[in-house]
């Protein structure tokens, strides 16, 4: 079928919609909402035989929906409606969730049900719960009313009559008032859902150091205890705050905006108080914390038999000149320990998405601080790429892009859950890129592939990316099972009797590799052209870069 995948940001959602009914065979558009004449347009030349709109703030014109059928994808069960449902849902402590595809109707979420998918809400962050469990169902939800419109003979449900079995219940937009935390009474766990349900958009409201700023995710701690709303410690960028009865990390700030003044931008925290953080102590953690594992950090290892897990979260996957240091130290520390296999990555959530553009976009020189990142994180793949002494996996629970993705192809092995979405090019963002990628990526796809990819420049889900060779295996598991699934599976590797030989090949190639043409010349060829990009302050990449971290919409609307 033609479809038109109608949203108002090409998010991680619409990103996984677009990819995966890609790989159905569909032909496909995307038009970013922006205003109705456009879309009306955008119809007419066109012609879809459906719309679907994966994420969509805007109503939809009536004489479009009379035109075309539209279905909206709302990230709540049947009979939810309303602008803010994962919000309510988070903050409500609510475990049983789901997602529904309806028919767009003047009533906000009031159309007839094409499908519907339920899903079980994680002890998550809104975001991470929206590009995992929620993502999943959205994706099953879709694929079932696309085919259910494809056959010509399903009636959709009404949401009201003799049929209908489930309360209908609108709730309103959640405003800052209920985000709101009362540091002297809120306990912990109502404190990190507040935080919790606002941790990417946006944000909670909250007075710090005689400031107004939005704090984006939390944590909890479980040892640290102070005065309510007091300042405790920093680690891994982030600061740690005190509630009514324990405490909770806050990795990320936003200053609020001033009236009239420039959007601002999400920093790590330490970051973004910088010096007003002026006598709060450093509290580092562990690298290899201990069983019980009830210690924060956004970097972890641990080992079981000859299998070494190195764990990282970093905040929307962005990695900072120092979370690249952080991590290659981390990883150096695990590729000296006696563990033949080494797993990289793991988590829930993003792997990674290359260097931190607003790090970049805060620092007094932006350049110079692109120029820096780009070093670091080569440096991490270039101790990825020459490890030549184990096998190295790198395990990827949620999505990657740009640097993310050639952080993984330095692996041995790629493995990825099967909801995540690829999007191994950065020529969005005006960007060359690193990393190592003209050497991984063509070894991986050969040469006419990795062409494809980093000049279309569209997302790959995973399927895709295991036929093309970018990923060698997908789990199909939920999110929260995708850590134990990775961990067995590196067992079984660990334990087959040629992993041995196999280390010794790996080892061969890559000597023979470097004689033939050295690592060193491929980043030096790459980041040729990244400094012309970095310092020449009319490359695209600085305006693209600026707009990105602000959020404000792209030029054009396909």
């Amino acid at each position: 079928m033609r479809i038109l995948l109608l949203a108002s940001a090409y998010n991680s959602l619409t990103q996984r919609v677009h990819a995966e009914l890609r790989d159905r065979r569909h032909t496909l558009e995307v038009h970013l909402a922006d205003g109705d004449g456009a879309l009306r347009e955008a119809v007419r030349a066109f012609g879809p035989d459906l719309v679907v709109a994966p994420m969509l703030t805007e109503v939809i014109p009536p004489d479009v929906c009379a035109a075309v059928t539209c279905l909206i994808v709302h990230p709540g069960p049947p009979g939810d409606r309303g602008p803010s449902s994962l919000d309510w849902a988070i903050h409500e402590g609510a475990v049983d969730w789901g997602v529904t595809v309806l028919r767009a109707e003047e009533e906000m979420d009031g159309g007839a049900v094409w499908a519907s998918a339920a899903c079980r809400l994680a002890p998550a962050g809104k975001s991470d719960l929206y590009r995992n469990e929620v993502s999943d169902a959205a994706m099953e939800a879709v694929l079932l009313a696309v085919e259910r419109f494809a056959s010509g003979t399903h009636v959709p449900q009404p949401q009201h009559g003799p049929g209908w079995r489930v309360v209908n219940r609108t709730r309103p937009f959640f405003r800052q008032e209920l985000r709101r935390i009362d540091w002297a009474a809120d306990p912990t766990e109502a404190v990190l859902r507040k935080l919790r349900a606002a941790d990417s958009r946006p944000g909670v409201l909250d007075e710090l150091l005689g400031g107004q700023w939005f704090l984006h995710g939390g944590h909890p701690e479980h040892e640290l205890r102070g005065r309510p709303g007091e300042l405790l410690a920093t680690r891994a960028g982030a600061v740690c705050r005190a509630t009514a009865d324990g405490a909770v990390w806050i990795p990320e700030l936003r200053r609020r905006r001033d009236p009239g003044g420039p959007a601002t931008i999400r920093l790590p925290a330490v970051t973004a108080l910088g010096t007003a953080l002026s006598g709060v102590p450093g509290r580092p953690a562990p690298l290899m914390p201990p069983p019980d594992g009830r210690v924060w950090s956004d970097l972890s290892y641990r080992e079981e038999g000859p299998v070494g897990f190195l764990r990282f979260s970093f905040p929307g996957g962005a990695m900072s000149t120092d979370h690249c240091r952080r991590l290659l130290a981390a990883y150096r520390f695990a590729a000296g320990r006696p563990t033949s296999v080494l797993v990289l990555g793991g988590g829930r959530d993003f792997f990674a998405n290359g260097i931190h553009l607003n790090v970049i976009e805060a620092a007094p020189d932006p350049a110079r601080e692109s120029w820096e990142n780009i070093n670091a994180i080569d440096d991490l793949v270039a101790e990825v790429l020459t490890t030549t002494d184990r096998l190295v996996v790198a395990a990827l629970g949620g999505n990657a892009a740009a640097g993310g993705v050639m952080l993984a192809l330095a692996a041995d092995e790629v493995w990825c859950r099967g909801g995540i979405v690829l999007n191994p090019h950065y020529r969005l963002m005006g960007l060359h890129g690193s990393e190592y990628w003209t050497y991984s990526l063509p070894r991986r796809v050969g040469a006419a592939q990795a062409a494809r990819l980093t000049g279309r420049a569209l997302p790959v889900s995973a399927a895709e990316g295991l036929r093309t060779g970018l990923v060698d295996r997908v789990l199909d598991c939920g999110p929260q099972e995708f850590g134990g699934t990775v961990a067995a599976l590196a067992a079984r590797l660990a334990a087959l009797p040629a992993l041995q030989s196999r280390i010794a090949a790996k080892k061969v190639t890559r000597e023979a590799e470097e004689l033939r043409r050295p690592l060193a010349d491929y980043r030096r060829a790459e980041l040729a052209v990244m400094h012309r990009q970095f310092f020449d302050p009319c490359a695209p990449y600085h305006a693209l870069r600026a707009a990105f971290v602000r959020k404000q919409p792209p030029r054009g609307t396909r």
